[in-house]
């Protein structure tokens, strides 16, 4: 069986999103895709809402993925109407998801940085590297947001992979070697 995971960079310029298989048994999982849905920054937020949700059902209902996965909202005081603004592209996301009845989980930027590039304040430019070496490709995924939602989905799936491979070692009965006569 295959796992279909989807990490989305939620954004209302740019919304990043990053799909990738992991079979049953695999460590590590396959790119299937990476894009950006751009919105017309220069639209009301209202109108960039709408074109997000039209845009992103379109992916959805294209990848058919299992498992979405977001990274969580995190705001500095220094930076409350970003957090707020973000909040609303999120909220379009999460809404998607669960409209389509999607597996859901969220991870946080830190989170997600340490375990794509060994560091958790890694910048933009570390975790495109990053993301393209672990996936083999040719360049660095770009727009930044492409980068980011890989690399979200690159540390879903290993999680789901060192989850799967934990309950596999839990669950497999113990052998006893014979005694020798």
């Amino acid at each position: 069986m295959t796992t279909r995971v989807l990490g989305i960079d939620p954004g209302l310029v740019i919304t990043g999103y990053g799909c990738l298989d992991l079979d049953d048994g695999a460590l590590e999982p396959r790119l299937v895709e990476g894009g950006a849905i751009k919105l017309t920054a220069s639209r009301s937020m209202n109108y960039r809402l709408k074109q997000l949700s039209d845009d992103l059902n379109t992916v959805l209902d294209d990848l058919k993925p299992d498992l979405m996965v977001v990274e969580t909202l995190f705001s500095h005081v220094r930076q409350v109407k970003t957090a707020i603004i973000m909040g609303h592209a999120r909220g379009v996301v999460l809404l998607a998801g669960q409209t389509h009845g999607l597996a859901f989980d969220e991870l946080t930027a830190p989170a997600v940085k340490k375990a794509i590039a060994g560091n958790g304040r890694a910048t933009k430019a570390q975790i495109q590297r990053a993301v393209a070496d672990q996936l083999g490709l040719p360049e660095p995924p770009s727009p930044p947001d492409v980068a980011d939602a890989l690399a979200i989905a690159l540390c879903a799936a290993r999680r789901l992979s060192t989850k799967r491979a934990t309950e596999q070692a839990t669950s497999d009965p113990v052998v006893q070697p014979e005694k020798s006569p």
